[in-house]
């Protein structure tokens, strides 16, 4: 009776181990690499169409520049870069960090988005955007939202 409680605890453990698919949609690991700016944000030349881009935890803005030691300042050069829909200037607070998925560039075989509440002035209700530093995207602005001017 030991062996067999051992063995289903065994292969519970196992089972329960085994990665998951992602659910991430938009991954894209031939992206160019991402450029700074003179400014220290990220160049970004392209606007979303997508409604889900950024405000869906399905479809992050995947900002992986070189490694996640850094995974802080590489939301930071993101942010920077972008202004209200009217060019206002924005605020924002990581609210939390949410959302495991597997990958291959995080040492534990995970990793998480953050989630970013972003505001600027005459602004009805803040927005959320999720963002992931363990992998590539094409980088672009979400919807509603614009480049800062330099």
């Amino acid at each position: 009776m030991k062996k067999i409680t051992i063995l289903i605890v065994l292969l519970i453990a196992v089972t329960s181990c085994v990665s998951t698919k992602s659910t991430l949609k938009n991954v894209d690991d031939n992206a160019p690499d991402l450029v700074l700016s003179k400014n220290n944000t990220f160049v970004i030349k392209e606007f979303s169409k997508d409604k889900k881009y950024g405000y869906n935890p399905d479809y992050p803005i995947n900002i992986f520049y070189r490694n996640t030691k850094d995974e802080t300042l590489n939301e930071i050069r993101f942010l920077n870069a972008l202004a209200g829909p009217n060019g206002e200037k924005i605020t924002y607070t990581r609210l939390e960090t949410c959302c495991p998925f597997p990958t291959k560039r995080s040492d534990m075989g995970a990793g998480f988005l953050n989630v970013y509440e972003l505001k600027w002035e005459g602004q009805k209700k803040p927005i959320t955007l999720y963002l992931n530093v363990y992998e590539k995207g094409i980088l672009m602005v979400p919807m509603g939202l614009s480049l800062k001017k330099e």
